[in-house]
């Protein structure tokens, strides 16, 4: 692709890898000049890109890491996945996600790496890394969306079968409170979604600028804390940008908190000019690519695969880190608890960073990468001993 490189410091190189399970990977490294190091594998979510660990790998490298980060599939310059709405949404699953996370590292010559590490959506693809393979996979950096488990299978039903899955009301609950919402995720696994987005009419680049303020520490209205229920009166305690109003589109509904061209100039986290790369990428793209993710997990197809892992535990060491202000850790009420009770057996911390919202490693990278550090010096002490 003829392209113009991104706006990266000259730490981090941009590369392109062939063959990765049907994917041309476009790849961010830093710590590539010399051999021999370990390796970090860095996954992003959404509506990032490998360019949104641009400040955190050149601090992991300095500290003698092989640090790669790929556009994952859906997302950027990586090619060879399906953008149609209607196309192969099989192939966005998480265990498939996981394979193009194995394939890359094997690409680049290892047999493990010293730590996972995913972001949003990247989390999850990043909790089931070391779920499905803790022999690569030898820790894992959760941040910002916790991993409760893997789904249930249903259990002891031989004699006294198992009722049918009843149908999740809180949707329609939502619709019928007194203000009508709707849950974001299911917002952005309809058809209307990308088109939504991609022609915003305040274009991609003022609607991302004013999506990234809104989820961030610089608005002062993110000030979370735990939800009682996944009910329909307390998800909408949630900001519009989890639950969002029924009849308005993202947006719609983050341009009424679009910051001012004095915050936009004193914005220091993400300033214009690195704003303008996820812009453009997400022009060339569109955003169906990414929101197929959603739609995995909101339709609910693959989770017979995954109930393979019903019962098991992320074993391996692992930790979270979030931003204090980020409701991201909150939004599924009692998934957070869940994680450190059930969902790890190895947890060696859980940090929330004070001054960031979901962005975390772009709003404050030099703390997320000290926490970092300070997580994988841990992890391999534990497995020395």
């Amino acid at each position: 692709m003829n392209l113009p490189p991104p706006p990266l410091p000259d730490s981090i190189r941009s590369r392109y890898v062939e063959n990765i399970n049907g994917l041309c990977m476009h790849v961010l490294e830093a710590g590539f000049e010399t051999r021999g190091r370990p390796c970090l594998l860095l996954l992003h979510g959404f509506p990032e890109l490998a360019f949104s660990w641009r400040k955190v790998m050149p601090l992991l490298a300095q500290a003698g890491y092989h640090v790669i980060a790929p556009d994952q599939r859906g997302y950027g310059r990586t090619t060879g996945w399906d953008r149609r709405y209607d196309g192969d949404l099989a192939s966005f699953r998480l265990l498939n996600l996981v394979r193009d996370a194995l394939g890359l590292v094997s690409a680049f010559g290892y047999t493990h790496v010293d730590a996972v590490i995913g972001h949003d959506f990247g989390s999850p693809v990043a909790a089931w890394c070391a779920l499905v393979r803790p022999d690569v996979f030898r820790a894992v950096a959760m941040m910002s969306a916790p991993f409760g488990g893997p789904p249930s299978l249903p259990f002891n039903t031989a004699d006294a079968p198992a009722k049918p899955v009843a149908e999740d009301s809180v949707h329609r609950e939502l619709a019928a409170l007194p203000r009508p919402r709707k849950h974001y995720q299911w917002y952005y696994s309809t058809r209307e979604a990308d088109t939504d987005m991609h022609h915003a009419p305040q274009g991609v680049h003022d609607f991302m600028r004013a999506y990234y303020h809104h989820k961030s520490a610089d608005w002062k209205g993110n000030k979370p804390y735990p939800l009682k229920a996944w009910s329909a009166e307390e998800l909408a305690k949630l900001p519009n940008y989890y639950v969002m109003d029924l009849a308005r589109t993202m947006p719609e509904t983050v341009a009424e908190v679009m910051p001012s061209a004095a915050e936009i100039a004193a914005n220091q986290w993400l300033p214009d000019r690195e704003l303008a790369y996820y812009a453009g990428e997400y022009q060339r793209t569109g955003f169906q690519g990414a929101l197929q993710w959603y739609r995995c997990a909101t339709t609910g197809a693959f989770n017979a695969e995954l109930q393979t892992w019903s019962g098991c535990s992320i074993d391996v060491p692992s930790c979270f880190i979030s931003g204090k202000q980020d409701w991201g850790t909150y939004q599924r009420a009692g998934v957070y608890e869940k994680m450190q009770e059930r969902g790890c057996s190895n947890m060696v911390g859980c940090d929330l960073v004070e001054g960031a919202g979901h962005w975390v490693q772009q709003e404050q990278p030099a703390e997320v990468a000290r926490l970092l550090l300070q997580f994988i010096k841990a992890a391999a002490a534990g497995r020395n001993c």
